[in-house]
């Protein structure tokens, strides 16, 4: 009588891109973007939250409460990528709800900046603060660019013509 014996040995190999974090997002161009934004506005916010004087008051509120939104909103962006939450919820166009945060935000950051800068009345935080939101601007607008050309761009499609 002969017996087989048959053993079978499985190997399991783990790569980077199968953990819950992404840290390889924050090497990308989109997230140093993001993170450039958030820098821009933690520092616009402080600058103008921190400063004593406010010529116009209101200016100001809407300038705080402007880059806090914005602010809040680029944090949650990036936590979705840093932990792939994008690909546990596919019922949205998360490129397309970017698209729009962007130009929505571009066009308020800019228009805070403008008021702020105009209404700043020499005090050095108030101008540091509009700089640094004009500087949130253009980040901003790089990334409205970049996630036009990925939203809006042309499709290839397979057909031959």
């Amino acid at each position: 009588m002969s017996h087989t014996v048959i053993t079978t040995t499985t190997t399991t190999t783990r790569t980077s891109g199968d953990g819950v974090l992404n840290l390889g997002y924050t090497r990308t161009i989109p997230g140093l973007l993001k993170i450039g934004q958030m820098i821009a506005l933690l520092v616009a916010f402080l600058c103008v939250h921190c400063a004593r004087g406010w010529p116009s008051w209101a200016a100001f509120q809407y300038f705080e409460v402007v880059t806090l939104w914005f602010l809040i909103a680029f944090l949650i962006f990036f936590l979705m990528h840093l932990f792939r939450l994008q690909a546990k919820m596919p019922c949205i166009n998360w490129p397309l709800t970017e698209f729009f945060h962007y130009s929505v935000g571009t066009v308020l950051i800019v228009i805070a900046s403008i008021v702020a800068a105009v209404k700043s009345g020499g005090v050095s935080a108030l101008v540091a603060g509009s700089v640094f939101g004009f500087i949130a601007t253009f980040l901003m607008a790089v990334s409205l660019w970049t996630s036009y050309s990925v939203t809006c761009g042309s499709h290839q499609t397979g057909a031959a013509v």
